[in-house]
């Protein structure tokens, strides 16, 4: 940059040396000036850093002189023998020459040993012996040592003074050592070469580096002296903001490094805007991308605020400066209406996008239709309300026009005198019913001077025409040529009002609309349909029984019905049998699926299986439907492995509980005292897998303990993995005494997530236990002649209980089973009472064969035991244990005959 002095005419150029050399010498030049700065600076911290220096060295000489001192004294003051030395008749013979071997090993000036007193035992100068030291040694007379900075005679010394003690710890003299001052104060001068020498190469290399910055300076400044720089930065600053054109410079990091006063005003920056990244100005997106790219651009328009400016931009690199960007401006506010009607376009399709993103996103009818409404406000509409037909509100297909409900209304203010949502709405009003008829949008531009708008309905039109509201375009939803309800836009107050372009913006919303609404409507009518199906296969109410106390809960998943399923199934001999299940999917078929194995476990607890060998024939039942679906089956019709199950047998006789399951959760049990326990399983595959055994487990569980089964879903889901679910279950049942109704309470507040992903059934059981007075147990020989005796004790049982009137019915059938047992069967027979709900009648053998009803003739003379055992009892069969079988009879307390006889069990096997 030239520096503007003229030049004397003729007058030949100094050569460039010269002319280098002059400018370095010159203190009118500003590198000159800072290089003069810069070295008095650093020679001020020099001169402080070698005084600092000095003065720290002194301090150090007299702190070593302290140390050595000390250190000798205590050296030879506890050296062996001073102390009786000190007690012996000529204490200068005996200590003189040791204590001058010790000043010589210990560097120091003098070691003197002396009394009590201060008299001198020992010195280097002989004279001194005899003669007291001068100071102050009381303190070292007293046991204390310390050290001192000394002056008097003999010279000044730092010197250190500490007693010496005999073997009582008495004070039996002072031993003295020190260093003169002189000596201890050329320590520091000895290092002053070096401390000079130090300060004379700082002094340089700062030198250097003074000169160094001064050239660069000299280089950035061209030689320029203040006076120079600052009418030249005068002249570019009034260049800068009086041009009518914005000014920015823009640094590589994408810093804003200069805006004229132009520039700030077209871009409305803030007044610390300088050094601050162009992302946080707040320019707009468009401008924004385009200082931040350092794009070359030529009169790129963009809009800022109410402006329209033309914007240039280039690069500074080219031009000798550093990496960045100059961008000029100019206002172009006469394309404000171009402009206007492109921004307007550029919104409606941005606000369409946004409605297919927003519009659908649950399947829930009302929800869509809010979204709808949310959406068009307030940036189309002031006021938006959607109709929907009621059919479409109950997910049926609307048939015609007929009853419409308020389904959704959004607005920029509460206070507007629309009917609220869930009120029904007259279809017979105009222009909503001209709208419906044509199946067209209907535009009443302005609702003021409308003829035919609200004629039935004058004070609504007063009230809303005072309210504010100007402006309507009705719009009809349909999808798939059915007409779903109808969707109203309104605008009040000073907002414009519809013109015709808006009529095609709110078809086009109204029909993405539509779409959604009727897909959530039919998604409605098959989750209702599946749901309604779902409920038909579950349990309506759990049976009465002895055994057990239970309650359950069951909460179908939120987006779609699925397989869970639970069961309470009283079996004979007081015991019951739980079970839950969980087929995995959802919908139809998964619903349907459930409500087969259901019915497929209710029909094998029918037969009084083991649970390990139910488990297993519900297996194969499983392995059966999956080999009956046709390859290529949709996922409506998918397989059905993946289903699980848990099948518990309790028996209120013994309080043992026999479990098997088929990939299925462990259930919890909660002792009478709260402890939770989750037994260990063995390990199986999910029904349908099938070629793996089942085993059972078995349990003793104390009477008021509670047996909890559940569900994957109530421990486990996409937020929460299992261990954790595990957790809080065993936390939402450690409370002890909770009944069976609370603690289904207590979990599901504890565990139910906000929306449930999957179906969760929870089944809670707290174990009673039959007392032993209310059951009878005899063992009968082989024998007929037994049967009466057995029969006699049995009648006399039942009357101690109390059911005389039971008696007769209760031996006949007892006789009738116990005879057939000795006839058909092997040893052991036994014979045992079960007093509960009802009278229960066993007598178990060790033959496997089961007993079946036959139709006796007029002239047989038996065959007719069975008949009389089934018509006289409410339930009776067969069950198979392990070394033979069982038959049971269920009796009506009070001596009563069923109403009509029920046979369990028919068997094909041969008869008695």
């Amino acid at each position: 940059m030239p520096s503007g002095r003229a030049r004397t005419p003729g007058r030949p150029e100094r050569p460039g040396w010269r002319r280098r050399l002059r400018s370095l010498l010159s203190v009118h030049s500003l590198a000159t000036q800072v290089f003069l700065l810069q070295a008095l600076v650093i020679l001020l911290l020099v001169v402080a850093a070698a005084v600092a220096l000095a003065l720290q060295a002194r301090y150090d000489s007299y702190e070593d002189a302290r140390n050595r001192s000390l250190a000798a004294a205590e050296a030879f003051a506890y050296a062996p023998g001073t102390a009786e030395a000190l007690e012996s008749p000529d204490p200068s013979a005996a200590l003189q020459s040791s204590a001058d071997r010790a000043q010589r090993g210990a560097r120091v000036d003098f070691i003197s040993v002396l009394s009590k007193d201060g008299v001198r035992y020992t010195d280097p100068e002989p004279q001194l012996i005899g003669r007291r030291v001068a100071g102050d040694i009381s303190r070292a007379a007293a046991g204390e040592a310390f050290t001192e900075t000394f002056e008097g005679e003999p010279q000044d010394a730092v010197r250190a003074v500490v007693p010496v003690l005999d073997g009582s710890r008495r004070v039996v003299g002072l031993v003295a050592a020190g260093i003169q001052v002189e000596n201890v104060g050329d320590l520091p001068y000895v290092q002053l070469p070096i401390v000079l020498g130090a300060a004379a190469g700082a002094l340089l290399l700062a030198t250097g580096g003074a000169a160094l910055v001064s050239r660069r300076l000299r280089r950035q400044t061209h030689g320029l002296g203040p006076a120079e720089m600052t009418r030249m930065y005068e002249h570019h600053d009034a260049v800068l903001h009086a041009v009518r054109e914005g000014v920015l410079i823009i640094g590589g990091d994408g810093r804003l490094l200069l805006a004229n006063d132009e520039a700030r005003r077209l871009l409305g920056l803030p007044a610390d805007a300088d050094r601050r990244p162009v992302t946080e100005l707040g320019l707009g997106p468009g401008i924004t991308r385009l200082l931040v790219s350092g794009t070359e651009v030529s009169d790129e328009v963009f809009l800022s605020g109410d402006r329209l400016l033309a914007v240039n931009t280039r690069p500074t690199s080219p031009y000798g400066g550093v990496t960045g960007l100059v961008a000029s401006l100019r206002d172009t506010t006469e394309l404000r209406a171009l402009s206007g009607r492109a921004e307007v376009a550029r919104e409606r399709l941005t606000l369409l996008y946004e409605a297919g993103v927003r519009i659908g996103t649950t399947l829930d009818v009302r929800r869509t239709a809010r979204e709808l409404a949310d959406v068009a406000v307030p940036r189309f509409a002031d006021f938006v309300t959607v109709e929907l037909l009621d059919p479409v509100l109950r997910g049926d297909e609307p048939s015609g026009l007929g009853a419409m409900r308020r389904t959704a209304l959004s607005g920029v203010a509460d206070d507007h005198p629309l009917q609220p949502v869930g009120d029904a709405i007259r279809i017979n009003v105009t222009p909503m019913s001209t709208a419906l008829e044509s199946g067209r949008a209907l535009l009443e531009p302005d609702l003021a001077s409308s003829a035919t708008w609200s004629s039935e309905d004058p004070e609504g039109r007063r009230q809303a025409l005072e309210y504010g509201i100007r402006s309507l375009i009705t719009v009809p939803l349909r999808a798939r040529g059915v007409v779903l309800g109808l969707v109203n836009y309104w605008r009040s107050g000073d907002t414009p009002r519809f013109d015709e372009d808006d009529t095609s913006f709110a078809e086009e919303l109204a029909a993405r609309a539509a779409v959604a609404i009727d897909n959530a409507r039919r998604y409605t009518r098959e989750h209702a349909m599946a749901v309604t199906l779902q409920r038909s296969l579950l349990p309506r109410d759990l049976p009465e029984q002895d055994a057990l106390e239970v309650a359950w809960r069951y909460l179908p998943a939120q987006a779609g019905v699925g397989g869970d399923w639970f069961d309470v199934i009283p079996l004979p001999g007081l015991r019951v049998a739980l079970v839950v299940g969980d087929v995995v999917g959802h919908g139809m078929h998964a619903a349907a699926t459930m409500g087969r194995l259901r019915t497929a476990v209710l029909n094998f607890s029918s037969l009084d299986m083991p649970p390990a060998d139910l488990v297993a024939r519900l297996d194969d039942l499983v392995l059966r439907i999956d080999a009956d679906q046709p390859p290529g089956t949709d996922t409506e019709r998918a397989p059905v492995t993946g289903a699980t199950c848990l099948y518990a047998i309790y028996d209120s006789v013994n309080g043992r509980c026999t479990l098997a399951h088929a990939g299925h959760p462990s259930p919890a049990i909660v002792d009478p005292g709260g402890r939770v326990v989750f037994p260990e399983l063995p390990v199986s595959p999910p029904l349908g897998v099938g070629g793996h055994p089942f085993d059972e487990t078995e349990l003793d569980l104390a009477e008021g303990s509670r047996l909890v089964l559940f569900t994957d879903g109530l421990v486990e889901d996409r937020y929460r993995d299992i261990d954790e679910g595990l957790a809080g279950l065993r936390a939402a049942l450690e409370r002890p005494g909770l009944e069976p109704e609370e603690t289904c309470s207590a979990v599901m507040s504890a565990l139910l997530p906000d929306q449930p992903s999957d179906d969760i059934a929870l089944l809670v059981a707290r174990t009673r236990l039959l007392d032993r007075d209310r059951t009878a147990e005899w063992e009968v020989p082989l024998d007929l002649s037994a049967v009466p005796r057995v029969r006699a004790e049995a009648g006399r049982r039942i009357s101690e209980w109390g059911l005389g009137d039971s008696a007769f019915v209760a031996e006949l059938v007892l006789s009738e089973l116990l005879t057939n047992a000795m006839r058909y069967a092997a040893e052991p027979v036994r014979v045992r009472l079960l007093l509960g709900r009802t009278l229960v009648v066993e007598v178990s053998d060790g033959s496997s064969t089961s007993p079946h009803l036959r139709r006796a003739a007029a002239t047989d003379e038996g065959g007719r035991g069975l008949f009389l055992v089934a018509q006289f009892s409410q339930r009776w069969g067969t069950r198979y244990v392990t070394g033979g079988k069982v038959i049971w009879a269920e009796l009506l307390l009070g001596g009563e005959l069923p109403a009509e006889a029920v046979m369990t069990f028919v068997h094909e096997e041969p008869a008695w």
